[in-house]
């Protein structure tokens, strides 16, 4: 069993690389991924951490992109924190996702809310970790919201008077870089698109020409019966169907390493065939 998609507190999760390695070893897991967002900064001490576990930790990257009308995320696979065209474009979402926040917290601040940037750098424990779920938990520790998903509803989600657009990619071009840097790109959660099952195949076999590997069909949050489909669509295009939990700790507490909602399975094999069609 294996996990592909995980966080940290490197970005919006709340343990430490480390313990996802622990965690995943707990699960009985032979692999799992650290995914977390725009950053490969926790790999290196997650790496160390599961070498010790007996456990392949697998590094991996989540990227937010735009998509037609709406956003997409990517999961990039086997990329190091070394030079190549994509981390040097990490680098770049880095700084815009700092002048993001500074902008975010400005604007709440001009809305009257209790929320410094100082604050919300602390709820994150870095700067360059800093996102929407830590101002939620500033507003929420504040007495602004009461929940995260409140705070989220009412302050902080897309078209809400919080939010602060930040520079996407598009899938396509997370894609070449990913190639560029002799890795995978995946397309995560595919059902988080909005699409209707025809318009979701016709999007996916554009990205599957456009270089994509696999599509995200086992994941947590969905149901076996979603899982299914998803990966239907994935043999429909040749893809490989990957699968993940998505954990990110406290902030989605029904969602554990390894095993998701409690049924989630995404076997080994998966892993192999993500490796053979690394480019060469």
């Amino acid at each position: 069993m294996i996990d592909l998609h995980t966080h940290s507190t490197k970005s919006d999760g709340t343990d430490p690389p480390s313990r996802i390695a622990e965690l995943a070893k707990l699960a009985q897991c032979s692999a799992v991924a650290l995914s977390d967002h725009d950053t490969l900064e926790g790999v290196e001490e997650a790496g160390r951490r599961a070498g010790e576990l007996g456990v392949e930790l697998v590094p991996a990257c989540e990227v937010s992109c735009s998509f037609e009308s709406t956003s997409a995320h990517v999961l990039v696979y086997f990329v190091g924190a070394g030079e190549g065209p994509f981390e040097s474009e990490l680098v770049r979402l880095r700084e815009d996702r700092i002048a993001r926040n500074h902008e975010m917290a400005a604007r709440l601040a001009d809305l009257g809310l209790p929320v410094s940037y100082e604050e919300v750098v602390a709820e994150a424990t870095s700067e360059e970790s800093v996102g929407r779920p830590h101002f939620a938990g500033v507003l929420v520790s504040k007495g602004a919201a009461e929940s995260i998903e409140d705070a989220f509803d009412r302050w902080l989600a897309r078209g809400r008077p919080g939010y602060v657009p930040k520079d996407r990619l598009t899938p396509v071009e997370v894609a070449r870089l990913a190639r560029g840097s002799g890795g995978v790109a995946v397309l995560a959660h595919p059902l988080s698109l909005g699409l209707s099952r025809g318009a979701l195949s016709s999007a996916i076999g554009e990205l599957a020409a456009a270089g994509f590997t696999g599509v995200e069909a086992v994941y947590g949050g969905y149901t076996p019966e979603e899982r299914a489909a998803l990966s239907e669509l994935a043999r429909e295009h040749d893809l490989v169907a990957t699968g993940g939990s998505d954990y990110h700790g406290e902030v989605k507490p029904n969602l554990a390493v390894g095993t998701g909602r409690g049924d989630l399975k995404v076997q080994d094999a998966v892993l192999d065939q993500l490796k053979s069609r690394v480019p060469r």
